[in-house]
């Protein structure tokens, strides 16, 4: 692997040979799409039933199920990687699995966890790498956690080569981080109410897929990212307020009508948002990205949600099928907002 010191800029080779488990999800498509562009020899493993983000020209494509060691080990034959990025764990019996799967077939393997196993609600903020890692609250990202202990434990006792990076809410054109995705953006076309977790005030931070994957792409053969964990996040931060006015003037719309109602209230009414609203976005969040950009120094988040945020509305004016207007979207927010 390329021998680099933080902050020295050092580029892994452009032949890299790098193997994505995953590869056509919202933040994993992002950053194939920026590997091969860097020309690394880029392979997509995954079940092939996504059509949504087709793998990029000149990408590789196995088709296997992960979950299927067998399968995995038939389709791989006896090749090894420099990289391998992982975005398909998400507990700690599939963490042991991959362990035992890619134990001397990669020289870095890199697994994508989450910024909601931070401590939440977070004891002070900025949120760091050394923030403790406890959500009481939602199992999504207990299961994180103890994946990060299953490969952490390899790396101390096995050498297993992890990094162990922890994006938060990123997005691409396919994805509104509304609470009731379209059906919030006809609401604001019709005049209707529309429902926001909390008062508005509290802190989130999206980040572009493209943005993300500079950070991410950066990290591959440094030697320095093994045995580290690494929060990738842009530095704008906006009130929820915010989020829903900028989505609102992409789509249009000039004077939105926003309710607030408790997250509490609305895991109540909808136990499904529950684990997600309490145990993620309804606390302020506040990334220091000071640990990504010194070991990956041309790593800087350039796209501001108002761009992502058209980008949205565009993709979804070209995709009809996308414009989906949900009854039971519908009628909840209509009983949430007359509570």
């Amino acid at each position: 692997m390329a021998q680099s010191k933080a902050g020295s800029g050092t580029a892994p080779p452009a032949g890299l040979r790098v193997l994505f488990l995953g590869g056509s999800g919202v933040i994993s498509a992002g950053s194939v799409a920026r590997a091969a562009a860097l020309g690394f020899n880029v392979t997509v493993l995954n079940r092939g039933v996504s059509a949504r983000r087709p793998v990029p020209a000149g990408v590789e494509h196995l088709v296997a199920d992960v979950r299927d060691p067998g399968a995995v080990r038939h389709v791989l034959g006896r090749r090894t990687f420099d990289v391998v990025a992982d975005f398909l764990t998400f507990t700690a019996t599939q963490a042991a699995s991959a362990v035992e799967l890619f134990a001397g077939r990669c020289r870095q393997y890199i697994f994508i966890s989450s910024a909601s196993a931070y401590q939440k609600p977070p004891a002070s903020l900025p949120i760091t790498e050394s923030t403790p890692l406890r959500n009481p609250f939602w199992q999504y990202a207990r299961d994180k956690i103890a994946c990060e202990d299953v490969f952490t434990a390899a790396y101390r006792e096995l050498g297993f080569p992890v990094a162990v990076v922890r994006p938060s809410h990123t997005y691409d054109a396919t994805r509104l981080p509304l609470l009731f995705g379209w059906t919030d953006v006809h609401r604001m076309r019709a005049g209707l109410p529309v429902v926001v977790h909390g008062d508005g005030t509290s802190l989130w931070t999206l980040t572009h897929t493209a943005d993300f994957a500079v950070g991410f792409v950066g990290l591959f053969a440094l030697d320095a990212a093994v045995g580290g964990s690494f929060t990738i996040t842009s530095d704008e931060v906006l009130p929820w307020d915010a989020v829903y006015r900028t989505v609102a003037a992409a789509a249009g719309v000039d004077d939105v009508r926003l309710v607030h109602v408790a997250s509490d209230t609305i895991a109540a009414q909808a136990p499904e948002l529950g684990p997600g609203l309490l145990g993620d976005k309804s606390h302020s969040v506040i990334f220091d990205n000071s640990k990504i950009k010194g070991l990956v120094p041309g790593f800087r988040a350039r796209i501001p949600y108002s761009e992502g945020a058209r980008q949205i509305m565009a993709w979804h004016i070209g995709h009809p099928e996308a414009r989906v207007v949900d009854p039971v979207h519908m009628a909840l927010s209509d009983r949430l907002g007359a509570l």
